[in-house]
């Protein structure tokens, strides 16, 4: 049952960077384009975003269930250690949900459709950046692990493990990371030049995407970043960054040729790809500190817990994404076998 739950836990978290990363970087799309093409780009946004945004955060509230019952361990060191960027990623999140309805049904249209429309775009780049920086401090190494916090400053404990240039280059990489995925699919809900808008944006965060990366990695060597170097030594993950490397090739391709199944299908793998080469550099380490690396399967709930845990889940499973799949249907949000 360890392994169903382990199961519905990082495929929750691939869900979210997947879906939630594509929600949050509509955002992000629309805060990078040029003045002349913001109406269109916001009219597609909500068209597309409209149904089922909110529905994109279920998946991070299964992630923390599953912490919080199956985890215990790991769940308190983030939610101790971590209050602060987390609580900045709740803030984003309810900023964003505010802004994007209030712009398309407040009943005056007045210099506050600028404010909810500047919330909206900062907040959808802010948020994913608070997110990877909080990753990026879970394997930075910079948390120090105490039951006496007296002994150590407020800062030291709350706010250097996320707040380094380290952690920066993470969350940055995790926004352009939405950027990419947004831009890509938006290629295929879209026609004539609006569509060839999306195509130029989707070449344009591929590139940034990769600079940063290369940024990340080659910071994280030359700084000695424990999961830099295991990451830089495990041939599964290298592997899967090379094949996500050669895939660009066809990638740029499709967006050149607009191509919106190809794109999309090899933009989604692709950043399966780095997801895993991602976890399976230090699984089940994944919490890196000063003191010690934490294993995920250490402090694991007691077995009855598991179990029924594991039951709830397949059960919810069973409804949940059958409905899921129902409503993006309904809304015509996924076109897999339109050309």
């Amino acid at each position: 049952m360890l392994y169903v739950v382990l199961f519905f836990l990082l495929f929750s978290f691939f869900l979210y960077v997947l879906l939630g990363g594509a929600d949050f970087g509509a955002g992000i799309v629309e805060l990078f384009t040029s003045k002349k093409n913001k109406n269109i780009t916001r009219e597609t946004i909500y068209r597309v975003m409209g149904p089922i945004w909110e529905a994109n955060h279920i998946w991070l509230i299964i992630l923390i269930v599953i912490l919080w019952i199956a985890f215990p361990v790991y769940f308190n060191v983030i939610i101790v250690y971590l209050h602060i960027p987390f609580t900045l990623v709740l803030l984003g999140i309810t900023m964003r949900g505010v802004a994007f309805i209030f712009r398309h049904y407040d009943a005056v249209v007045d210099k506050s459709q600028v404010l909810y429309n500047w919330m909206f775009r900062i907040s959808s780049f802010i948020t994913p950046v608070f997110l990877g920086m909080s990753f990026g401090a879970l394997i930075g190494g910079e948390i120090f692990l105490t039951d006496d916090y007296s002994e150590v400053h407020f800062a030291d404990i709350f706010m250097t493990p996320w707040l380094n240039i380290f952690t920066f280059l993470v969350g940055l990489f995790y926004a352009a990371l939405c950027a990419f995925l947004a831009s890509t699919l938006l290629i295929g809900e879209t026609v004539g030049e609006t569509r060839n808008i999306f195509s130029r944006k989707s070449a344009m965060f591929t590139i940034v995407l990769v600079v940063i990366g290369f940024l990340l990695i080659g910071y994280g060597y030359l700084n000695d970043v424990t999961f830099i170097q295991d990451f830089i030594h495990n041939p599964i993950s290298i592997g899967a960054v090379v094949l996500s490397g050669i895939l660009l090739f066809p990638l740029w391709r499709f967006i050149r040729n607009e191509n919106r199944i190809g794109s999309r299908y090899l933009a989604g793998f692709q950043v399966v790809l780095v997801l895993f080469a991602a976890l399976v550099a230090h699984f089940p380490y994944i919490i890196i500190t000063q003191n010690k690396e934490l294993s995920l399967l250490e402090g694991v709930a007691p077995d009855a817990v598991i179990q029924n845990l594991a039951i709830m889940l397949l059960i919810g499973g069973f409804f949940i994404l059958p409905g899921l799949f129902h409503l993006m249907k309904s809304f015509k949000m996924i076109k897999v076998l339109e050309k």
